[in-house]
């Protein structure tokens, strides 16, 4: 599971737990304006992984670190599809973060808002 909140003009994704570990990751720190926009999309999770580059997949289970899908460089972060967010990048190290949340419409209401400032 990971944590998001805006600091200044940054978006930070604080990765919690043993996901730090599966992932290889604690924080994400990308500049508000990359941040094209969020959604809350359970149905992400059946979209193919592609090739891990970093992290782990146990499917049914985990799905967290980065994969290369097409020619872009994804960050999953993923144990319920239920609670998955896409939060959409452009000129980032990578096109998308695909992360769970606790509550999936408060943090697709947040970074909306905050980019659209």
């Amino acid at each position: 599971m990971a944590t998001v909140r805006i600091d200044g003009d940054t978006l930070v994704v604080e990765i919690e737990g043993l996901d730090k570990l599966w992932a290889l990751k604690s924080r994400l720190d990308i500049p508000l304006a990359n941040v094209r926009g969020a959604t809350a999309d359970p149905g992400v999770a059946r979209e193919p992984k592609g090739i891990r580059t970093a992290g782990t997949h146990f499917p049914n289970y985990v799905t967290a670190g980065a994969f290369r899908v097409d020619g872009e460089k994804i960050f999953w972060d993923v144990h319920d599809p239920r609670k998955a967010v896409v939060i959409q990048l452009a000129d980032e190290r990578y096109a998308r973060l695909i992360i769970e949340v606790d509550d999936p419409r408060a943090t697709v209401a947040l970074v909306e808002r905050s980019v659209r400032r």
